[in-house]
């Protein structure tokens, strides 16, 4: 081991944390994949990436704009049409994603595609999550019903 290894422990770098940070947050690096390949609306990329909630996305997207690294451009048009893009900070990510990406198709098995729950476009509905937390015999029984079997304990 050499002197100067033994006298300055290793330091982690504050930008590096910064960054790996900001683009390590959940739903952030398939927000900049999805964009890096064009530039989308709301409804597009919250489609393109599965199980990401509208309220997360929407979190997503604005803590990226106030970055700098995504451009939000508002199309006055009837109705109002939405659109967001990498800004050129955004775009300089690019290797770092291709990188990730290279390194996960050689070394991470892929996932079998899970269906969602949902509706038939795999969007969840206010129904079904409401039957994921409601017992399966109890799927379907009025509310009154369902109360009077808690009731009695039946």
């Amino acid at each position: 081991m050499s002197q100067r290894a033994a006298t300055h422990p290793p330091e982690l770098c504050a930008r590096f944390h910064r960054a790996s940070e900001l683009i390590g947050r959940r739903w952030t690096g398939a927000i900049i994949f999805v964009l890096l390949k064009s530039r989308c609306r709301f409804a597009t990329l919250r489609d393109a990436i599965p199980d990401i909630t509208d309220r997360m996305l929407s979190d997503r997207l604005q803590e990226l704009e106030a970055e700098g690294i995504v451009e939000r451009t508002v199309i006055p048009e009837t109705p109002v049409r939405v659109e967001y893009a990498l800004t050129k900070k955004g775009r300089a990510l690019a290797t770092a994603v291709d990188a990730i990406a290279d390194w996960a198709h050689r070394w991470t098995e892929e996932e079998a595609a899970k269906p969602r729950a949902g509706n038939s476009e795999g969007r969840r509905t206010k129904l079904s999550a409401a039957n994921e937390r409601t017992p399966a015999r109890d799927r379907g029984t009025p509310p009154r019903a369902r109360l009077r079997r808690f009731r009695t304990g039946d």
